[in-house]
């Protein structure tokens, strides 16, 4: 096979590249305004890693909990973030949600209703109130759908199977003009000219062995194409571990086991049968924050308290069995595709990477980049979350900061490239990709990749210290050096892709956690176990002219008094309704 055919061109006014709900949602904002543009994904459209967010969306509408409003949803999200979350971006999100919900409950997402026909909300971890609205546990699904709808509605044009390698920029002013890649239905190159790029590809977190994400999603393609191009990242290091995934059968190992379990009532024991979070957190017990959560689990299975599958027991079976299957009903139906019936027996969980709360460094207000013409939103972004997501943050902030950025876009004066431009800046890219397509190397992408797996979970997992992350350092240098000698076939392709966006980015998240000498949310150091006030900062990590990463840090900007307020107002989760 060769890729040294004449690659197909093409032109639009904006390329939005990813096709969850970032990226719909700014679509749909583009084509109401009149603006043209294209997006285009991975896999097949409606197939994107949205679809898996199950729990919730959070919107502070107080219709459970009355007293609730934006500013202690802010103030949730803030301190949950140990205060390194940037506040406008906080802000912009804790005020907009509720208009973004409300919004999709007209497209036609079928949220849950109470009694008197609003919207419903349930408990969701480290959160004052009840805020979280759902879709029973399909709510990133329906959302996705509803997204998906609306787009085709308006008639957004969009290409599926693209796997985009490398984004063009203009050597004049360094303006990111479009991107080049390869459509994998059709084996054959494409080049996009574009008058403004946005990056909505996702996260990182698949360069773990045990994740939450699917094979070839999350692959860290926005951050590895933003670095390349110039961008400035920020908080690599901070990457969420998700208290549940499932541990069984293998091929399930890490799959998530929403959260919405715990929110409705499920209990975590230990194999000796113990409530073991009333000894971590004795007041908000399995609904304290994630990170809190996943690090009870990790020691009790390290301590030997775990089963033998190494890990604990997740158990809602004394809830009305009814209110399971009505509210649970994704659960219910996985676990008893494998013998288990959780409305009588227990699930095994086990911690499992989820979220990348590290990304490419914007401005909330636009999604603007370092880089001119270049935007990013969604998982690909850092800075709203902080150093520990809440749970139902994530799919408040695609709609949320697609909306904005689709909103700018629309404003902006963009200009095209020629062609000849395009093909130009394109050219030595497509030479490498050939190359890459016929190497006769000795090294399989999918053993690499699963070998740089077990290096992060072990190096840069949920417990760290600076000798294992030197060693991790080192160990991925010398795995970039067998990435020199690959085996690769068409099929094999899009593995060795993925491997080529991994590494760098394995590499920036293993220095930033080095950088980071002090423990803070999802980030613990065994050798640094306390929060430092003076690391009260973000990492910003960039591609020096060299190639080599290059680190620093900014200040975090300061809180809103009506914010700051809010936090000193301390509210707990009214957690006994549960029990």
């Amino acid at each position: 096979m060769s890729l040294t055919m004449a690659p197909e061109i093409v032109r639009t006014e904006v390329l939005i590249i990813g096709a969850g709900a970032s990226g719909l949602r700014a679509a749909i904002e583009l084509a109401a305004r009149g603006k043209e543009c294209l997006v285009i994904g991975k896999r097949q459209h409606g197939d994107a890693h949205t679809g898996w967010a199950a729990g919730g969306i959070n919107a502070s509408f107080g219709h459970r909990d009355p007293e609730d409003r934006w500013q202690l949803h802010a103030a949730d999200t803030i301190r949950e973030g140990h205060f390194i979350c940037r506040p406008e971006a906080v802000e912009f999100l804790a005020r907009e949600a509720p208009e973004r919900v409300l919004e999709l409950q007209e497209w036609g997402c079928d949220f849950a209703l109470t009694e008197d026909g609003r919207i419903d909300q349930r408990y969701f971890g480290a959160q004052c109130f009840r805020r979280t609205c759902f879709v029973g546990d399909r709510t990133g699904r329906a959302i996705l759908q509803t997204l998906v709808s609306r787009a085709e509605t308006l008639q957004v044009p969009w290409r599926e199977n693209i796997y985009i390698t490398a984004l063009l920029t203009d050597g004049r002013d360094g303006r990111v003009c479009g991107a080049a890649g390869l459509d994998l239905e059709r084996r054959r190159p494409v080049v996009f000219a574009a008058g403004a790029v946005l990056l909505a590809a996702g996260g990182y977190t698949s360069i773990f062995g045990r994740t939450t994400s699917r094979r070839n999603e999350n692959t860290a393609d926005a951050v590895a194409l933003a670095c390349r191009a110039g961008a400035v990242l920020r908080d690599m290091e901070m990457v969420q571990f998700h208290p549940t995934g499932m541990v069984a059968p293998e091929e399930m190992s890490g799959r998530l086991v929403t959260e919405a379990v715990r929110g409705e009532g499920g209990r975590l024991f230990n194999a000796d049968g113990e409530r073991f979070m009333s000894r971590f957190a004795p007041e908000e017990m399995e609904l304290a924050a994630r990170d809190v959560v996943a690090r009870a689990i990790f020691e009790e299975i390290e301590s030997g308290r775990g089963t033998p599958s190494g890990a604990v027991l997740l158990d809602i079976s004394h809830v009305d069995s009814d209110t399971v299957r009505e509210r649970l009903p994704g659960m219910v139906a996985r676990f008893a595709e494998y013998g288990i019936d959780i409305t009588r027996q227990p699930m095994e969980v086990a911690p499992t990477a989820h979220y990348a709360m590290g990304g490419i460094r914007v401005d909330f207000a636009d999604g603007a980049t370092s880089l001119p013409g270049l935007f990013a939103a969604g998982e690909a972004t850092s800075g709203l979350h902080g150093a520990n997501r809440l749970g139902g943050n994530s799919l408040a902030e695609t709609v949320v900061f697609g909306r904005r950025v689709g909103i700018h876009l629309a404003e902006l004066e963009t200009r095209l490239p020629s062609d000849g431009t395009v093909e130009a800046l394109s050219r030595d890219h497509l030479k490498f990709l050939d190359d890459l397509s016929r190497s006769e190397g000795r090294r399989r992408p999918g053993e690499l990749i699963q070998k740089l797996g077990r290096i992060l979970d072990e190096r840069c997992g949920i417990l760290r210290d600076g000798d294992g992350l030197r060693h991790g350092v080192e160990e991925v240098a010398a795995l970039r050096e067998e990435s020199a000698d690959l085996l690769v076939s068409w099929e094999d392709l899009p593995q060795a892709l993925d491997l080529r966006c991994m590494l760098p980015c394995a590499e920036a998240m293993l220095r930033s956690a080095l950088e980071r000498r002090e423990s803070r949310g999802a980030h613990f150091r065994r050798d640094f176990p306390e929060t430092d006030s003076r690391q009260e900062k973000n990492i910003l990590c960039r591609e020096g002219g060299d190639g080599v990463l290059e680190f620093s840090t900014e200040p975090v900007p300061e809180i809103s008094e009506e914010i700051r307020s809010a936090l000193e107002e301390r509210r707990i989760l009214e957690y006994g309704h549960l029990e």
